[in-house]
């Protein structure tokens, strides 16, 4: 008995050696974590099949008595009998998969201990098959329950050998013989199977444990990019927020490269091969197409599939995910990379996860891009509406210059054509290009000067580069329409009043100064002034408190809105926006020519 326990441990070391070395392939790890599909059964049966065939090949044989040397077995005598680990195998496969796995690898195990002869082999394969079934049915309950621990599959492992002991005495003749070979094999047996059991459960273990361990990482890092890709997905997808969320992306991943697209056209390519693979190109490659219109992920192993045509391209794989805003496919998110081998299941998931996310972003951008533009609509609406007043003494100045001066009666007919156009284009639009806010402005003044010539004098002094950047309607003109009534409109006695309008650069933003030398605004109103409006015989706020909400809205905490004045010494109100800012994916000045 003592001197079976080293050979019986050899032969579990063997099994050991073999299950850490297939526990180094992601086939088996994922076989061992997702053993609930008929196909990871069915590989699980022929592994622990395997396992059992191997054990009966090397088991001890034992002949009245006495060891015999053989390693490997092929042809038992009648007269003798195996000690060997194949319950080990059974037990195991049973209780990870279940009474399907573990009927299917004792029928393995033990039919083929009974082609190997000996007058235990009968008992030895019921044995086998009633182990696999036990242990499947117990699997199943343990898994259920929650109390599938190591210790517990040590517990069965050692019951089941004694099982088979028990089978042995009943169906093994001579009966006699069969009583002295379990006093000879029995304990030696348990407790090697038992231990046996023990270190390849906790290999089962780490392999699961190291498996939760990767989704959390994974699930983490899908969830920081997301987290940093927020402030740019909000804008929708265009190619200033998807060059951004791209470049982030690439650093958060073993990709080689990450290009974002919408239905049409590559917005952002970032990595390796973006000497060819330029942005705001229509789209070329019929992978992108496929599941722009399928709505479903599609690989690459290939830069054949791929479908890039640049002999030198270092981008040999690819996952295209698609980007859907309620259902609908509205883009592609594709990783790239260099060897196909990098693209494993890990990244695959990663990627699926940041696809998901970036969709549902792009679903609460499109949602937050609704509720600004009816907010923008109403007040939009408010401020399209012309006073009045204005109009009737523009008309009537208009009217007096019919007959003293023609042709600035007619200029300034055409100034107020353009201030009704800019009225009505205004409040169709979102964003406009500063120079048309500027001809707003200019229309105003020229109408405004031709019936006081002598008030106030107006600077601009504008950044030329500035002129395209987009900014929302009714920014500027209010201000300086403001300015004009409210500044000078006591200032008898007073210098000259002037009005400058400034536009500058600043790092990536641009800011708008309008300040005049006029009467200020008392420091009690400075308070409450752009943040709320109120009734009074001056003025409301409305138009500081319709521009302050505005650019809170649309662009969030990317702008900012101040007011200085100090009284009888002027104000000055500056507004900071970003340069680059396209609304959802949207271009928000169609309609106006220079």
């Amino acid at each position: 008995m003592i001197n079976l326990l080293p050979l019986m441990l050899e032969r579990v070391g063997i099994l050991l050696i073999v299950v850490f070395l297939l526990s180094r392939m992601r086939s088996f790890r994922q076989i061992i974590h997702n053993e609930h599909g008929l196909k990871e059964k069915m590989l699980m049966i022929a592994i622990f099949g395997a396992f059992g065939i191997i054990s009966n090949y090397t088991g001890i044989e034992i002949r009245n008595g006495l060891i015999l040397p053989q390693v490997w077995q092929t042809d038992v005598s009648y007269e003798s009998a195996l000690a060997n680990t194949r319950v080990l195998g059974v037990a195991l496969g049973g209780l990870l998969g279940g009474p399907l796995v573990g009927f299917g690898v004792g029928m393995i195990a033990g039919l083929h201990r009974l082609t190997l002869g000996g007058f235990t082999a009968v008992a030895c394969c019921i044995s086998t098959i009633l182990a696999g079934i036990a242990t499947g049915i117990i699997g199943v309950y343990l898994r259920k329950s929650g109390k599938n621990t190591p210790m517990r599959a040590v517990a069965i492992g050692i019951l089941m050998e004694c099982i088979q002991m028990l089978v042995i005495v009943i169906f093994a003749k001579p009966y006699d013989a069969a009583l002295d070979l379990v006093r000879i094999i029995g304990i030696p047996m348990v407790l090697i199977n038992g231990f046996g059991t023990l270190l390849f459960m906790l290999i089962v273990q780490s392999i699961l444990q190291e498996e939760e361990r990767t989704r959390a990482l994974q699930t983490h890092k899908a969830l920081y990019i997301a987290d940093q890709t927020l402030p740019f997905f909000r804008q929708g997808l265009n190619a200033h927020s998807c060059r951004e969320a791209a470049a982030v992306i690439l650093k958060w991943t073993n990709a080689a490269a990450i290009a974002i697209t919408n239905q049409s056209q590559v917005l952002a390519h970032v990595g390796a091969g973006s000497d060819h693979h330029i942005p705001l190109q229509s789209l070329s490659t019929q992978l992108t197409k496929n599941v722009l219109e399928q709505g479903r992920i599609l690989k690459a192993r290939s830069r054949e599939k791929i479908q890039c045509f640049e002999p030198n391209c270092p981008l040999q794989a690819a996952i295209v995910l698609p980007l859907k805003v309620h259902h609908k496919t509205v883009g592609t998110l594709k990783l790239y990379f260099s060897n196909p081998a990098q693209m494993d299941r890990v990244e695959q998931e990663l990627a699926e996860g940041l696809s998901k996310l970036f969709s549902t972003q792009l679903e609460l951008a499109d949602a937050e891009l609704q509720g600004r533009l009816l907010k923008d609509a109403e007040i939009k609406a408010l401020q399209a509406q012309i006073h009045p007043h204005f109009l009737f003494n523009a008309i009537n100045t208009i009217s007096a210059l019919c007959r003293t001066d023609s042709e600035k009666a007619r200029k300034l007919l055409l100034q107020l054509s353009v201030f009704f156009r800019s009225n009505l284009q205004g409040a169709r639009q979102m964003l406009i290009p500063l120079h048309k806010e500027l001809e707003h402005v200019g229309a105003y003044l020229s109408l405004e000067k031709a019936r006081f010539p002598d008030k106030y004098t107006v600077c601009l002094d504008i950044d030329p580069s500035l002129e395209d950047v987009l900014i929302p309607p009714f920014t500027l003109q209010p201000l300086v329409e403001n300015a004009v009534r409210h500044a000078f409109s006591k200032s008898k006695g007073r210098e000259k009043g002037q009005v400058t309008v400034r536009a500058y650069q600043e790092g990536d933003q641009m800011i708008l100064v309008t300040e005049d030398n006029g009467r200020g605004i008392p420091a009690e109103q400075l308070g409450w002034l752009g943040k709320q409006t109120v009734k009074s015989a001056e003025g409301t706020g409305t138009a500081l408190f319709n521009i302050r909400t505005r650019i809170e809205e649309i662009y969030g905490g990317e702008a900012a809105f101040h007011i200085e004045s100090k009284w009888n010494a002027g104000t000055r109100i500056a507004i900071v926006v970003p340069l680059h800012y396209v609304m959802g994916g949207i271009q928000h000045a169609e309609g106006f020519d220079r």
